[in-house]
């Protein structure tokens, strides 16, 4: 039995906004791309507009909107949760971008809005939709690999750093990038929560920096005895590389390597790989398996398989390394989810 489409109204209309807009005009069959806002003018309908829907500078225009049954957030991540409210209030079905809030209260408060509203609320841990990080779970959850015993994660953003350092707000490495590891690991360790970590971050780029962190490792300690690397880097000249890793008492399942395809060019040079400089280029197959869970879980009237839950346990780690960073020593994880 088919479903009827789910008719989305987009917030957010910049770099990964644009992407997500594109994703489900054209990407996701079980939705409809209807409105896209952003309070710029002329942002919105440069994009809306070739993708058959409409633009608008006003949110609120968009949440009120009949012929919208849900909403996607890509807005700046400092807006997320009070747009996650909002639209639960309105009684709109939520996606937002990572984080789904600032602090654990921001989530805790969106989380709670949408469970009393009923709507539908997903975060967009995209990593969750990559095929092979869904075969490494899948094998994982399985069995197959016995006892979880150390995992690893990794981010590295392309380029050679920030171009200005002080636009970077303070704590970014954990609270928006390593939020995904932090997800990751915890998905790929089923059952388990993290306990402690110690987290070491610094400026390499930017040496002497008071607030800049572009490059962190940080140890997690899981309640089942798992022992996690995440790590990240604001500056990995050669492109965009999302990695994991898990060994178990049985074997070790490896995931990611950054390049575009499994394509490799052997010539008088030696071996080349085209290799991604974006996320919206490596992993835009896991973006659009997200946004296609999300439309389904809507029309199906039901929760998605990522939850307000997932992001509070996401984000409770980025505040234990925060809490380690600050006292310069091993952080208890706050726990809630």
């Amino acid at each position: 039995m088919s479903l009827t489409p789910v008719r989305i109204g987009l917030i957010g209309a910049g770099r990964i906004g644009a992407s997500h807009a594109s994703v489900v005009a054209r990407r996701v069959p079980e939705a409809i791309l209807v409105a896209v806002a952003d309070p710029r003018p002329g942002v919105a309908a440069a994009i809306a507009e070739p993708l058959g829907a409409r633009g608008d500078t006003s949110v609120e225009a968009v949440l009120t909107a009949d012929d919208v049954d849900a909403v996607v957030i890509a807005a700046s991540s400092v807006a997320h949760a009070e747009l996650i409210v909002a639209a639960a209030e309105a009684g709109k079905h939520v996606f937002s971008e990572k984080p789904a809030g600032m602090s654990l209260d921001e989530i805790h408060a969106a989380r709670t809005a949408t469970s009393s509203a009923g709507v539908a609320f997903q975060v967009g841990f995209n990593r969750r939709f990559a095929r092979e990080f869904v075969a490494a779970h899948d094998a994982i959850a399985s069995g197959r690999l016995g006892t979880v015993r150390q995992l690893r994660s990794l981010t590295r953003d392309p380029g050679r750093g920030p171009v200005d350092p002080d636009a970077v707000p303070e704590w970014t490495i954990f609270t928006q990038t390593l939020i995904h590891d932090f997800d990751t690991l915890n998905w790929l360790n089923p059952g388990a929560r993290a306990v402690d970590v110690v987290a070491t971050a610094d400026s390499l780029t930017a040496p002497g920096h008071p607030t800049l962190l572009d490059h962190a490792t940080v140890v997690i300690r899981y309640d089942n005895g798992a022992i996690a690397t995440a790590e990240a880097s604001f500056a990995a000249t050669y492109g965009y590389d999302v990695r994991g890793e898990v060994l178990g008492s049985e074997g070790m399942v490896t995931m990611g390597e950054g390049a575009r395809s499994s394509m490799r060019l052997h010539n008088a040079d030696g071996r080349v790989a085209a290799t991604s400089h974006s996320d919206t280029e490596l992993l835009i197959d896991a973006y659009t398996g997200e946004l296609a869970e999300f439309a389904q879980a809507v029309a199906a009237g039901r929760q998605p398989s990522v939850t307000g839950d997932d992001a509070f346990a996401a984000f409770a780690i980025a505040q234990a390394c925060i809490d380690s960073m600050t006292s310069g020593a091993r952080a208890v994880v706050p726990q809630g989810a």
